[in-house]
């Protein structure tokens, strides 16, 4: 039994909690991108091992999806969201007590897990609520992913402005929102999807999902849109903060733009077909991220990023409701097809290399003479220290010593900034550990403010895409939505 009558579900409760689910996915996201940078030197990891701690973070999601969205019409919703429940809850605690890399690296892929299931729930949850009005309504759903990172972004600030500073706090954040929903949602009835109310067989599903040329247009776009989205916005905490910035609050701003402008997706919508509003947003999304990759100072940041925040807002949920409107017999599939596709690409490739991106611009700019000498007053002072994190910052630093004398004066990368990043958890001299910082920190920030130029060249591709497909709908006299029956 996959769903009652319409008639006997309470809509309002199940859109409200389906949005405070999307809460704990959101608050997830901007939990983990707050505390990267506190992981980064806690754990002595390099940005290619919080990429990846970032991206499991997302490619989880997209396992998720690709698992557990084709059986929404069989399993049903509230089963998903049951599962969801416990992953949030398993996977917030696997990453309170982690104890390394690998740990941290479960514990985010269990949430993001989780964090799937929810929007495998979800989106065709809100699509069988209001089948007439499912661009708006996911728009307004998909309010909730920035706005929770509002919420999740200033709770992690306040923790931090009244001395709780540890990350492990932030990361129970999680938790709040889990529990609500739980309580919100489980005991609800569930409409059946539109897939079971018209009959749709599980073959037709896979059918017009993988037989429709234009899914696969919009599969590959999804996978850049993603991107451009979701890639930068998991660095912009740790980018911005190593060069002297509460990068925290950027994220929120950008996310607090993006939820006011979704709420109103109805007012543009009325205005500007989905594929117009898609091809308007590839240009300014990349105009605005250019700009941040170069703005320095707190008002050209806010700018660049309020120009940023204009051009990817309606990127996921149009994406979702082009979709729904235009392929509607891929049902639950489709929609897990796109949430897939570019969490997985945001996840497994966008995310890591950046972050490897990072990594190598950073190293260009360390400055040869002051970190070698840095390195010789530290290791004395570490080896005065008996603690473990000491003993682990004079080993890093000896291994950059002795691959600097071997080759002709070059620092090894990325050892030097791992060493750095040991210097700075040791804690043992607040001098040392003040020097270290003013080293690695702007050479962090370029670093990340290229990874981030380096995601325009997606906008490019994205406006020749998006101008194709908005030509198409002018030529046939407009955007028109097809209904799950005339689309047989």
């Amino acid at each position: 039994m996959t769903g009652v009558p319409q008639q006997n579900v309470n809509a309002d409760r199940l859109f409200f909690g389906s949005c405070v689910a999307l809460i704990a996915t959101s608050v997830a996201f901007a939990t983990v991108g707050a505390v990267m940078l506190a992981l980064k030197r806690e754990f002595v990891l390099t940005n290619e091992e919080v990429g990846w701690i970032g991206g499991a973070a997302l490619w989880g999601f997209a396992v998720s999806q690709l698992a557990f969205a084709p059986l929404a019409d069989s399993v049903g919703m509230k089963s998903l969201l049951r599962f969801s429940f416990l992953g949030h809850l398993l996977g917030s605690l696997t990453m309170i007590f982690a104890g390394g890399f690998t740990t941290l690296f479960a514990g985010a892929l269990i949430i993001a897990m989780a964090n799937g299931l929810v929007e495998a729930a979800c989106n065709p949850l809100v699509a069988a609520l209001y089948p007439e009005n499912k661009t708006v309504k996911l728009n307004q759903f998909h309010v909730w992913f920035p706005g929770g990172v509002v919420i999740g972004g200033l709770a992690a600030f306040a923790l931090d402005a009244v001395g709780l500073p540890g990350w492990q706090i932030k990361v129970g954040l999680i938790l709040i929102p889990t529990f609500a929903y739980g309580i919100l949602l489980l005991g609800e009835d569930f409409p059946p999807t539109e897939g079971v109310e018209a009959g749709v067989t599980m073959g037709e599903m896979f059918r017009a999902a993988f037989t429709t040329p234009l899914m696969w247009v919009l599969l590959i776009a999804m996978a850049m849109t993603a991107s451009v989205e979701l890639g930068p916005n998991r660095w912009v905490p740790a980018v911005l903060e190593s060069g002297g910035m509460v990068g925290i609050l950027v994220l929120v701003w950008i996310n607090g733009l993006m939820a006011i402008m979704r709420y109103r997706a109805g007012d543009v919508v009325s205005r500007i077909s989905p594929t117009g509003l898609l091809l308007v947003s590839a240009v300014i999304s990349g105009v605005g991220l250019f700009a941040l990759s170069y703005a320095s100072g707190i008002v050209m940041t806010f700018l660049a990023a309020t120009v940023f925040a204009i051009g990817v807002c309606y990127f996921w949920p149009t994406m979702l409701g082009v979709v729904s409107e235009r392929v509607p017999r891929s049902g639950a599939l489709g929609l897990g097809l796109m949430g897939t596709v570019g969490m997985a690409t945001v996840g497994l490739v966008t995310s890591p290399q950046m972050g490897a991106i990072a990594d190598r611009y950073a190293h260009e700019e360390l400055p040869v003479v002051e970190t070698i000498g840095l390195f010789e007053r530290a290791e004395p002072i570490l080896a005065a220290h008996s603690g473990p994190d000491a003993q682990a910052a004079a080993e890093a630093i000896t291994e950059v010593a002795r691959a600097w004398q071997s080759d002709s004066g070059a620092l090894p990368a990325p050892a030097t900034s791992n060493a750095l990043r040991a210097v700075i958890a040791s804690d043992v001299d607040l001098g040392l550990v003040a020097e270290a910082q003013a080293i690695l920190g702007p050479a962090d920030n370029i670093g990340g403010k290229v990874s981030f130029r380096w995601i325009v060249p997606l906008c490019v591709l994205l406006t020749m895409i998006f101008s194709v497909l908005y030509m198409r709908d002018r030529k046939a006299g407009g955007y028109l939505a097809r209904s799950i029956e005339a689309s047989e």
